[in-house]
């Protein structure tokens, strides 16, 4: 098989394994990006994977340097891609970039253990330097208010924990109960009478 129609034939499975995944996404037909970890978690990161014309018989270009992984330190990144090189050579002459997301995605922990988690610096920290760190003030959420009334309402409602009392939205069955009744006795004295 020639190397365009493997190509052709891994694009058509990534696009059907990983559709609807949000970490997975096409760049172009031969270039993908996949983020392995969650988007708040400080220990995740982004590979990208671009196949070169004689993809699947030469390696393809793994590269980290997406702007997503800024606040990981280049020996960390540096690791990721030699072992992701080892994966590469073992599996060389077959499709293997879903191969390689997985290995990233079971490797995590290990790939960055020795990142440090609190390498991220905040904009308004670099914005303000030279004056002193002050903690911005908290403000409190406003809750809704209520006139007296409302509240008199809602505490006829409810009972002593706050809760409304079970049944509250019920229909009243004995009163519809007894209109029907009332509307078909009538019928019945009615249809007596003639």
């Amino acid at each position: 098989m020639a190397a365009n129609e493997d190509q052709e034939m891994e694009l058509e499975a990534l696009r059907s394994i990983y559709e609807g995944d949000l970490c997975f996404r096409e760049l172009s037909p031969v270039s993908f990006q996949y983020r392995i970890g969650e988007s708040g978690d400080p220990k995740a990161f982004l590979i990208e994977v671009s196949w070169p014309e004689t993809y699947p018989q030469t390696a393809p270009v793994i590269s980290m340097d997406a702007f997503f992984n800024n606040t990981i330190s280049s020996a960390i990144k540096q690791s990721i891609l030699d072992k992701l090189m080892v994966e590469v050579e073992a599996n060389l002459g077959t499709a293997m970039t879903y191969t390689l997301f997985e290995y990233a995605k079971d490797n995590k922990e290990v790939f960055m253990e020795n990142q440090p988690v609190n390498t991220v610096t905040s904009v308004s920290n670099s914005i303000s330097i030279g004056t002193p760190d002050v903690p911005p003030s908290k403000k409190k959420e406003k809750k809704e208010q209520l006139s007296k009334t409302q509240k008199r309402k809602l505490a006829d409602k409810t009972d002593n924990k706050g809760e409304l009392p079970r049944g509250w939205n019920w229909v009243d069955v004995i009163k519809h109960v007894s209109i029907f009744k009332l509307s078909f006795s009538t019928v019945r004295k009615i249809c007596k009478k003639e």
